[in-house]
C-alpha cells in the first residue's frame, strides 16, 4: 500500500527558524570522498593526523543467556570481540573512524540512521510516506532543539501538570509558557485536556505543542493506554498543535505488579518464553503510529537502553520538519560524537535487529524484578494509617513502566497541618523533605516538577484546578541501587513518615 505524504506544518515554526538559512559549506560537504574531485573547500583536516588507528570492544552477545547484568568471561560464545578501524570496515555497520570522526554527516552516520530506521519499521507503525531520522546528542539536546525549531519567546506549550523539571526549565528559560494538563494514575487525561482547549481563553496565545512523556512518566511513573493517545491525538488535530513524544524509558515496560508470587511467578515465565513477535505486540501504541499528519515528533534516546554517557539519540517525524533541526544541528551540536557512533553502531549492527531485541527482552526482565521489588518493600514500610476519613494517607500506585515510583500522601492528615503549617501542602512537603534527609534517604518533592505557566490574559480558573489540592507525593527510583540498599532505603523513608505524621 503506497502511504500518503505529511501535512505541510512548517506554519509552526518559529521566527528563528524561519530566518535561518543553510550553511554555504554544508551544501558542498557531500564532494566530499568524492575521488573525482580534489576537495579544497573545507577546513577539514586529514585523518592521517587523528591518533586513533582503531576503536575495540567486548560485549556479550545475543541471545544474552546468562541476563544482560552478567560479568563478561571472554567466551567466545557469549562475547563479542571487535574491533573499529580507521579507514576499513571489519564489517558491514562499521563506521571507519576516519569518517566517523570527521566533520559533516549532521543527520548522524548511514550505518547508525539505517539500522534505526529498519528499528523504526518494527516498532511503529507509520502513517505517511516521508518519515525520517535525525541523529541528536539525546533526548536533552532534542528537546532543546525542538523549542528552537518551534517556539518564539511568550509562546504556549501544554505539559502534564507535573513534568520533567529540566525540561520545563528549558522552556522556561527561553520565556516559553508552560500550561499544566492534569493527569491521573494513567497519565494525561483525555477529557480534561479536551476542556482546557474547547475553553481557551480569547486573545491568549494558543499552544502550539504539547510535551509529553507517555511511558514511565518523570517523574509521576504513569503511563497512557493507546485509547488516551488515540483521543488525545484527535485533540491536536481539531486544535491544531503538535505533539512532542519523549520516550527514554519506551523499552521498560515491565507489566502490572502482581503481589501473588504464583501470579508473578507466571509472568516471568510468560516473559521468559516470549518470542520477538510476541514482544513487540506487547509495546504500548505509540503516538508515531497513529500519527496520520506528521504532527508527532517522537524523541529516543540510548540513555535507558545502553548508558546515559552514550548522548546518542534520535528524533522521528515528517522530513518537512526535521530539515529545521538538521539546519540548527549543522550550526550548533554539528553532530553526536564519532567515537560513539561507531561503537554504537558496530555494536547493534553485530547483533542485528533480532539481538537488539534480545537486549530489550533482558532489560524488562531485569527492571520487572526492580520494579516488583521495590513495589514489595514499599508496602511492607510505608504506613497504612488511615486519614479522619478512613482513607490511607500514603497510596502507591505500582508503575507499569519506566524506573520511578511515587508515594501519594495526603498532607492535611499531618497532625499540624492547620497550625504550623498554616494549612498548606507545600510547606508540608518541604518538611517531609527536610525529614527524610536527616533520616538517610533521598527522595525528591513533587513539587519540583511541578508545571505552572500561566497566559495573558489568564486562562479560565477551571482550567487549573486541582483534582486533590492537598494532595503530595514524592518520586523515587528503583534503578540506581542493589536491592539491599533499595530495601534499607525504603525503611528509613517509612520510619521517617511515620514519625513525621507521628502515627504510632
Amino acid at each position: 500500500m503506497t502511504l500518503p505524504e505529511s501535512k505541510d506544518l512548517t506554519h509552526f515554526f518559529s521566527e528563528e527558524t524561519k530566518s535561518r538559512k543553510p550553511s554555504p559549506l554544508k551544501t558542498c560537504i557531500h564532494y566530499f570522498g568524492d575521488p573525482n574531485i580534489v576537495f579544497l573547500a573545507g577546513g577539514l583536516p586529514m585523518s592521517d593526523y587523528f591518533p586513533w588507528d582503531n576503536l575495540s570492544a567486548d560485549t556479550p552477545l545475543p541471545p544474552f543467556s546468562r541476563g544482560i547484568g552478567a560479568e563478561l568471561t571472554g567466551a567466545e560464545d557469549e562475547t563479542s570481540k571487535f574491533m573499529v578501524k580507521k579507514n576499513s570496515k571489519v564489517h558491514s555497520g562499521d563506521i571507519p573512524l576516519a569518517r566517523s570522526l570527521q566533520y559533516g554527516r549532521s543527520m548522524g552516520q548511514p550505518e547508525m540512521i539505517e539500522f534505526l530506521k529498519e528499528h523504526t519499521k518494527m516498532i511503529h507503525d507509520m502513517k505517511y510516506s516521508d518519515w525520517d531520522i535525525v541523529a541528536t546528542t539525546g533526548n536533552t539536546n532534542a528537546w532543546e532543539s525542538t523549542l528552537r525549531v518551534f517556539c518564539n519567546r511568550g509562546d504556549v506549550i501544554l505539559a502534564e501538570e507535573h513534568s520533567f523539571s529540566s525540561s520545563l526549565a528549558s522552556a522556561e528559560a527561553q520565556g516559553i509558557i508552560t500550561f499544566p494538563v492534569p493527569i491521573d494514575e494513567h497519565g494525561i487525561i483525555p477529557s480534561k485536556l479536551a476542556d482546557i482547549m474547547d475553553n481557551w481563553t480569547e486573545g491568549a496565545p494558543k499552544p502550539k505543542l504539547l510535551y509529553t512523556i507517555p511511558t514511565g512518566q518523570n517523574p509521576t511513573g504513569s503511563s497512557l493506554n493507546g485509547e488516551r493517545k488515540k483521543e488525545i491525538y484527535k485533540i491536536a488535530q481539531k486544535h491544531d498543535f503538535l505533539i512532542i513524544e519523549d520516550e527514554p524509558y519506551y523499552f521498560l515496560q515491565v507489566g502490572p505488579y502482581f503481589a501473588d508470587k504464583n501470579e508473578r511467578a507466571q509472568q516471568a515465565e510468560q516473559h521468559a518464553n516470549m518470542s520477538h513477535d510476541d514482544f513487540l505486540k506487547s509495546l504500548a501504541l505509540t503516538f508515531l503510529s497513529v500519527d496520520t499528519d506528521g504532527r508527532v515528533i517522537r524523541m529516543d534516546s540510548f540513555s535507558k537502553v545502553l548508558a546515559p554517557g552514550t548522548r546518542l539519540g534520535w528524533i522521528t517525524g515528517s522530513e518537512k520538519l526535521l530539515q529545521a533541526y538538521l539546519s540548527l544541528h549543522e550550526m550548533t551540536i554539528q553532530s553526536p560524537s564519532g567515537f560513539t557512533q561507531s561503537l554504537v553502531s558496530g555494536t547493534l549492527n553485530r547483533w542485528g535487529q533480532k539481538g537488539y531485541i534480545d537486549w530489550l527482552i533482558g532489560l524488562r526482565h531485569e527492571y520487572t524484578a526492580k520494579r516488583d521489588h521495590c513495589i514489595d518493600s514499599l508496602f511492607k514500610y510505608i504506613p497504612k494509617d488511615t486519614n479522619k476519613d478512613g482513607k490511607q494517607i500514603f497510596s502507591i500506585n505500582p508503575p507499569i513502566a519506566g524506573m520511578f515510583f511515587t508515594v501519594d500522601m495526603d498532607a492535611s492528615a499531618h497532625p499540624e497541618f492547620s497550625t504550623k503549617y498554616n494549612s498548606d501542602p507545600a510547606q508540608v512537603e518541604q518538611a517531609i523533605y527536610a525529614k527524610v534527609v536527616k533520616s538517610g534517604v533521598l527522595v525528591v518533592p513533587g513539587v519540583w516538577f511541578k508545571t505552572e505557566g500561566e497566559t495573558t490574559p489568564a486562562q479560565p480558573a477551571s482550567s487549573k484546578q486541582s483534582l486533590n489540592p492537598n494532595q503530595i507525593f514524592f518520586r523515587g527510583t528503583y534503578a540506581a541501587v542493589d536491592p539491599v540498599q533499595l530495601d534499607e532505603g525504603l525503611r528509613r523513608l517509612g520510619v521517617a513518615l511515620r514519625e513525621e505524621f507521628q502515627l504510632a
